[in-house]
C-alpha cells in the first residue's frame, strides 16, 4: 500500500522522537535543513527582516520564527508541546528484588498505566557527563532495543484484576532490567556501556540523567482501508509535526511563530513550559531589533496577533459513546476540532473560533467542535496559559484521537493533512482581526 508522503514523514518523526529532547533535536535539524538559522539565548542576536530563525531552551522546547520583510505588525502563532505522559527513572533508580535488578520510576503526567504492562520497553533521554579534562557535556541516549518490561501478575493470583483493581506505581510498576546482578552499580555499568556504544565515550563521569521508558513497537498505519495511525506520543508530537510542516509549507510573507513547549503534561510551570517566560523572552528580543519596543507598540502587536494552540481532542469512541455530549463528538478523519469550554479550560472564544472556521473554509478543510459533557471534568492545554501570560487572542484546536495518554494512541490517517492545510492557510493569511 502506498502511503501519503505526509504520513511517511509523520511515522518517521514519531519513531525517532522517544523523548521531548529527541523530538526537539529532530525538529531543530529539520528546520535547519530548511534554512532556519539557530540562535542561542546566551549570545547576542542580530536579526534581519525576512529571515527564519530557531531557538531552543532546556533542549526540550523550541521556538521557530519567520520574520516578515514588511514592518512587524502581527504574528501568526502555532503552539504545541513536546512532552507526553509515561514512566521516568528516579535518580537512584536501581532496585533489587527476588534476584532481579529493577528500576524505580515516577509517573510523569496523567499516564494511563494498565497498557504499560508486558510491553517491550527501551530507555531514552539525556545524560550529563564530565570528561577527564573537566569538560561538561550533555548527550542524548536511546537504547532503541528493548531493555526492560513490567510483567503482569497472572490472573490465577489475582482473580479480581478485571474488576478495576487500582495500580500502585510505587510497588507494581518497576520495570525488570536483568537477572542475578545483585548490585545497584550494575545499572550505571549498563548506562555507561550504552553511552560508549552511541557516543564512543571512553572515560567520563556520569553526573546526572533524565531518562524515560518507551514502547519499542513502531508507529503504524492500521485498518483495512488504512484509516488509522497508531503510535506512542501522538499527544502531542502529532501537533508538533503538524505545526512544523505548516511553517515549512507557508509562503513566508507573514510574521509566523511555532512554539513547542515542554512540561504541558505536568502543568507548564517551568522555564521551558508555557507558563514560563520562554516565548515572551524570545518575542521581546525580536521586537527590540525589528520593531518599536515601546509598551504601546508591544500591546498593539500582541492584540493584532493570534495564537492557535494545537493539542489533540477526544474523538467519539465507538465503545463508549455515552462519554461524549451527543452534539459534540468529533470523528477521526473528520477534520480539525475546535475545543470549547465555557470555564476557559480551553482559550477559544467566538472571535477566534470564527477566524479558524474562516481559515478552514479557505483551505477547503472540514472542521468539528468538541465540548465535554456538562457532568464531566475537562482537561486543559497551553492555550489558556499562553493567553494569560502573553495576552494574545487564542483558540484551542486539535486532531481527534482515541486512547489519550495511553502507551499507544490512535488518530485518523487523513487528519494530519487536514490540519496542516488549515494552519498553512492561517500562516499565509493577511488579515487576523475583525472589522
Amino acid at each position: 500500500m502506498s502511503l501519503d508522503p505526509i504520513v511517511k514523514r509523520l511515522l518517521r518523526f514519531l519513531e525517532h522522537s522517544p523523548t521531548p529532547w529527541h523530538a526537539t533535536q529532530n525538529m531543530l535539524e529539520r528546520l535547519e535543513q530548511a534554512g532556519f538559522r539557530r540562535l542561542h539565548e546566551t549570545q547576542a542576536w542580530e536579526l534581519k527582516a525576512g529571515e527564519r530563525v530557531v531557538v531552543t531552551r532546556n533542549d526540550s522546547s523550541l521556538i521557530a520564527l519567520q520574520l516578515p520583510h514588511d514592518p512587524l505588525s502581527a504574528l501568526r502563532m502555532i503552539g504545541a508541546h513536546t512532552d507526553s505522559p509515561g514512566l521516568r527513572l528516579k535518580p537512584n533508580a536501581a532496585l533489587n528484588a527476588g534476584d532481579w535488578l529493577q528500576l524505580g520510576v515516577e509517573v510523569y503526567g496523567g499516564a494511563l498505566l494498565a497498557p504499560w504492562f508486558d510491553r517491550d520497553l527501551a530507555l531514552a533521554g539525556r545524560v550529563h557527563v564530565r570528561h577527564g579534562d573537566g569538560r561538561l557535556q550533555s548527550l542524548l541516549l536511546d537504547t532503541k532495543h528493548a531493555v526492560a518490561m513490567v510483567p503482569s501478575l497472572a490472573i490465577h493470583l489475582d482473580r479480581d484484576v478485571n474488576n478495576g483493581r487500582p495500580i500502585n506505581p510505587q510497588t507494581q510498576m518497576a520495570p525488570v532490567l536483568c537477572q542475578g546482578s545483585g548490585k545497584s552499580e550494575a545499572f550505571e555499568t549498563l548506562l555507561r556501556t550504552w553511552l560508549e556504544e552511541q557516543h564512543e565515550l571512553k572515560q567520563a563521569d556520569i553526573l546526572s540523567f533524565e531518562l524515560c521508558f518507551y514502547d519499542t513497537q513502531p508507529p503504524a498505519v492500521v485498518g483495512v482501508n488504512a484509516d488509522l495511525i497508531a503510535s506512542a506520543r501522538l499527544d502531542n508530537l502529532l501537533s508538533c509535526f503538524i505545526g512544523m510542516e505548516a511553517l515549512l509549507e507557508s509562503d513566508g510573507t507573514q510574521g509566523a511563530v511555532l512554539v513547542a513547549n515542554d512540561h504541558e503534561e505536568v502543568g507548564s510551570a517551568s522555564t521551558s513550559g508555557a507558563q514560563g517566560p520562554f516565548l515572551l523572552d524570545v518575542l521581546r528580543r525580536v521586537v527590540e531589533q525589528l520593531g518599536d519596543s515601546s509598551e504601546q507598540e508591544w500591546s498593539r502587536l500582541i492584540q493584532s496577533s493570534c495564537m492557535i494552540s494545537c493539542d489533540n481532542a477526544h474523538a467519539l469512541h465507538p465503545n463508549f459513546s455515552d462519554k461524549h455530549d451527543a452534539a459534540h463528538g468529533p470523528s477521526l478523519n473528520g477534520g480539525p476540532v475546535i475545543k470549547v469550554n465555557a470555564n476557559q479550560r480551553y482559550a477559544t472564544n467566538s472571535v477566534t473560533a470564527a477566524l479558524f472556521r474562516d481559515v478552514c473554509r479557505d483551505a477547503e478543510v472540514p472542521v468539528q467542535t468538541f465540548v465535554t459533557r456538562a457532568d464531566m471534568g475537562c482537561g486543559s492545554t497551553i492555550g489558556p496559559i499562553t493567553a494569560t501570560e502573553l495576552g494574545v487572542p487564542t483558540l484551542d484546536v486539535g486532531v481527534a484521537q482515541w486512547a489519550m495518554h495511553s502507551i499507544r494512541e490512535t488518530a485518523g490517517s487523513k487528519d494530519a493533512g487536514h490540519l496542516i492545510r488549515a494552519l498553512t492557510t492561517f500562516l499565509n493569511r493577511r488579515q487576523l482581526t475583525w472589522d
